[in-house]
């Protein structure tokens, strides 16, 4: 039914395109509020590693749990790396090279329990059948690092995971694998360890990889933007004024 608005006629186009209209309209602001929703967790995340930084150490324990206030905490661990075991976390890139993020498990002194100590990046080799060289210390070392929990993230299927051999390519990190082919426990967390620790590789630790809050914020306007006009091309096609009919 037309709607009359001073000498404006609004005339709905077929139910079809109403039904379409908003069809997209939902999904270009559910995109803008959901960029707007990364924006949040990044800005979160970095205040938290920045705050982080200016906290004591914790001696890392046997004990140590997960929890969320020791995200990016500086820590500190005593043991010996075991150097016959070593994981290298897959599709790493640094300045546009390919490579891996070398995980060594580490013996903490006193105890039966590991941890993994993220060292760095490496480059990939020539092929993906050669693996790179790995250089690992024998005697007892002290570290200090950051403390993070391993990202969730999603992959299909196990990949090299399960493979025998040393050391392992590992798609994503699943403390409870790793810890079955070591033989012995892990923490429930990684040990990113500190730019200026001996015995490490490429470490340029940031909580947000890519792109930051800004460019979030960014492609919000932009989804809004998209949406609007949507809204006001639908408007204007079907408006007509009331002298012309």
């Amino acid at each position: 039914m037309p709607v009359r608005l001073g000498s404006v006629e609004f005339r709905p186009p077929a139910l079809f395109i109403t039904l379409l209209t908003l069809l997209l309209l939902s999904l270009l602001t559910g995109l803008g509020f959901w960029q707007l929703d990364r924006a949040a967790q990044k800005r979160a995340l970095l205040e938290q590693y920045q705050g982080q930084e200016k906290e004591a150490l914790i001696q890392v324990r046997p004990d140590l749990a997960a929890a969320d206030d020791l995200e990016y905490r500086p820590a500190t661990v005593a043991g010996r790396y075991d150097a016959g075991h070593q994981f290298l976390l897959d599709n790493r890139t640094h300045e546009g090279m390919a490579g891996y993020e070398v995980l060594t498990p580490m013996r903490i002194e006193g105890s039966e329990q590991g941890i993994l100590v993220n060292r760095g990046w490496v480059p990939r080799g020539p092929s993906r059948s050669v693996l790179p060289d790995v250089p690992t210390p024998a005697t007892p070392v002290r570290l200090e690092g950051m403390l993070k929990q391993p990202t969730r993230t999603i992959t299909l299927g196990e990949g090299e995971d399960r493979e025998p051999g040393w050391p392992k390519v590992l798609q994503r990190v699943r403390l409870d694998l790793q810890a079955e082919q070591l033989g012995y426990p892990l923490l429930p967390l990684l040990l990113l360890l500190g730019p200026d620790q001996e015995h490490g590789f490429v470490r340029e630790w940031e909580p947000v990889k890519g792109f930051g809050p800004e460019q979030n914020m960014g492609y919000a306007v932009q989804w809004f933007g998209l949406a609007a006009a949507l809204l006001v091309i639908y408007i204007v096609v079907n408006c007509r004024r009331s002298g012309n009919q």
